[in-house]
């Protein structure tokens, strides 16, 4: 099921520095894929989505209509609408304190400075489907782009069999405001929202997780188009004191091996007991959830309980790992945060659950997996914008620094960058 390690076991540096399966076996078949598309359109797109989607579907029937959308919201429950709703307004809510607004600073010369920031235009956000449906991730996704001022929000979600999507997506598609939703999944969705076909406009950038073809797909139009980042199997590392209860710790590692076979879920702490009180719970658990052969996998290749030394040892290795969900269930864990230097989101205390901040809370669930936390940053409000740089020089402020220009000019060489400014000072 799951091991159990000495933090001195030559193995810890095996479980830190996770490694998965060599990506270039996919490359090529995704790139087949996108110049398939870009070539030919709509066409690639319904036979891509007949072959790995089982759905026939044409290119008028790509596009999810009003009727679909309606029909949605009979399907779910009303609870399931209301739930939405509120974690809708709690993610707008804590989206908003990241707005940052345009500013200009003038000088009593007249050169004023600044930067004008704006919304993107147009929006492409990927919602998963396979093992699961995620209508929280619908959220996730356009939320924060609507609260950036994105006027145009696309999303694209892999089709059951029968050409539909799950009801649950397209409700919190309509609750988030997504002005257009197509049965697309895989690397040829990504292609469709980079390139464009007959009756998808491209987008200017495509945030939102998915499977291997997906990332890489996003890894190879970037340039072509924006990209938030480039997501990959699902994580959560614990750090626990010991006087944690067993039962929440395995339920929270659980909570994210059943994501995937490649889910890693880890566990920090200097306790004995409470690892192995863990483990045993962590079996007891899996016997009755659902997705116990995905959980199964997780905890076995890539998950593991480690015994650190102290707490500050186990502080150490999580920073190393920079994992994407990190929980401190600790009894003091403000003590420790000050500590952590790489993690998408942190969870503090007994009763903050990862599932919380997954659903509910308000901050993203969109986070750098991988051990990009050490560079990346969640999902959020800039993300949709655009920055421009505002220079609007006085002949006061050119003339008192035009020779310090022309010389940095003429020491790279380019003596038409020196002669834009020296023609003026003749002047």
């Amino acid at each position: 099921m799951i091991r159990i390690l000495d933090s001195t076991d030559s193995s810890v540096k095996g479980v830190i520095n996770k490694q998965y399966s060599d990506q270039a076996v996919y490359e090529e078949r995704v790139q087949e894929i996108l110049a398939r598309v870009r070539e030919h359109g709509n066409q690639a797109l319904v036979e891509f989505t007949a072959k790995f989607d089982g759905a026939d579907l044409t290119p008028e029937t790509l596009r999810v209509s009003n009727e679909e959308i309606e029909e949605a919201y009979e399907e779910v429950e009303s609870d399931f609408v209301n739930a939405i709703r509120k974690a809708r307004d709690n993610i707008a809510e804590f989206h908003r304190k990241q707005l940052n607004n345009s500013w200009f600073d003038a000088s009593p010369d007249g050169t004023i400075l600044g930067q004008v920031i704006r919304p993107m235009e147009r929006v492409g956000i990927y919602v998963p489907g396979g093992t699961a449906n995620y209508p929280s991730s619908v959220l996730m996704n356009a939320v924060p782009a609507q609260v950036a001022g994105v006027s145009e929000i696309v999303m694209v979600a892999p089709p059951h069999a029968d050409g539909r999507l799950q009801a649950s997506t397209l409700v919190a598609a309509a609750e988030a405001g997504v002005n257009e939703i197509y049965k697309l999944g895989g690397a040829q969705a990504i292609a469709a929202l980079a390139y464009g076909t007959e009756t998808i406009k491209k987008v200017d950038l495509i945030s939102g997780p998915g499977n291997i073809y997906v990332t890489l797909a996003k890894k190879m139009v970037y340039g072509q188009v924006n990209i938030d980042m480039l997501a990959g199997p699902s994580e959560i590392l614990v750090i626990a004191d010991g006087e944690c209860n067993p039962v929440y710790v395995a339920a929270d590692l659980l909570s994210q091996a059943e994501h995937d076979v490649l889910a890693s879920a880890i566990l920090l702490t200097p306790s004995r007991e409470l690892a192995e009180q863990v483990r045993e719970e962590i079996i007891r658990q899996v016997g009755y959830l659902s997705r116990k052969e995905i959980m199964t996998a997780s905890l076995r290749d890539y998950s593991a309980i480690i015994i650190t030394k102290d707490l500050d040892e186990a502080v150490e290795l999580a920073n190393a790992y920079a994992p994407e969900h990190l929980e401190l269930s600790v009894d003091e864990p403000f003590t420790l945060l000050g500590k952590i230097k790489n993690a998408g989101a942190i969870f503090l205390g007994h009763f903050t659950p990862e599932p919380v901040g997954d659903y509910f809370a308000g901050p993203n669930h969109v986070l750098p997996t991988g051990g990009t936390a050490r560079f990346y940053s969640p999902l959020n409000v800039e993300t949709f914008m655009k920055k421009s740089s505002v220079i609007s020089y006085s002949p006061e402020r050119l003339y008192k620094h035009g020779m310090d220009i022309i010389k940095l000019a003429e020491t790279e060489g380019l003596d038409a960058h020196a002669n834009a400014v020296r023609v003026r000072l003749e002047k």
